[in-house]
């Protein structure tokens, strides 16, 4: 039985992950801030492991509550969109911060913590966007949002560095997905979308490391 463990599964794409790993048989662990959602983790039949990862005490308690665990897939996908902007609107104090602690520095207070816990050969899948991307960019929206994926991306490298040879590691373009982030308007569903990013994970090979994938498996620029 496989061991998985998703950061960040109280609803949208998180909760899809748990839902799908856990219909697929592996032993899941999945963590959430409030009541709510981990009562949502556990009604799926997975391990609920309270964490914020917007708070500094909470996200170091991290390993002691994996500690002996040997996980064969981690998705990272606790992240917020911040605010909408459009063009060069200079996000105030707050919104930068709640942003880039969200979608980064959360990445690189947990990311550490991760090592021990992770079987041979894990594969570590960190939820980006491809909004993030320098090479595809055509449109400045949510220029704060794109900047935190950008960050993230770097962290994901960096990550790839540190596990090559012990993890394949790799950023995820979910697709633009109907979920609260997303909204009703959005190309597909939040099945389609995990479904698609757990088959990539699944068939990564240790040349992947360190590569940004779309949900479907198309390679993408940096």
């Amino acid at each position: 039985m496989s061991s998985v463990l998703i950061i960040g599964a109280s609803r949208g794409l998180g909760l899809e992950f748990v839902r799908q790993y856990r219909e697929a048989g592996a032993r899941v662990v999945g963590t959430a801030r409030s009541d709510e959602g981990l009562a949502a983790v556990q009604a799926l039949g997975a391990k609920p492991l309270k964490l914020d990862v917007s708070h500094v005490a909470s996200c170091s308690g991290l390993a002691w509550q994996i500690d002996g665990e040997a996980f064969d897939v981690v998705v990272l996908n606790a992240g917020v969109f911040g605010s909408r902007s459009q063009g060069l609107q200079t996000p105030t104090a707050a919104q930068f911060d709640e942003v880039m602690h969200t979608n980064v520095l959360a990445a690189m207070r947990l990311l550490p913590q991760l090592q021990e816990a992770l079987a041979p050969q894990a594969r570590l899948g960190m939820l980006s966007s491809r909004m993030g991307s320098i090479g595809l960019r055509e449109d400045n929206s949510g220029w704060l949002y794109r900047a935190s994926k950008a960050a993230l991306n770097s962290v994901m490298k960096d990550v790839s560095l540190a596990l090559q040879g012990r993890a394949v590691c790799v950023s995820l373009h979910p697709g633009w997905v109907r979920t609260e982030m997303g909204g009703e308007g959005a190309d597909i569903d939040a099945t389609t979308s995990v479904a698609g990013m757990r088959a990539l994970l699944a068939r990564l090979q240790p040349g992947d490391n360190g590569r940004f994938f779309n949900y479907d498996g198309e390679a993408l620029a940096w």
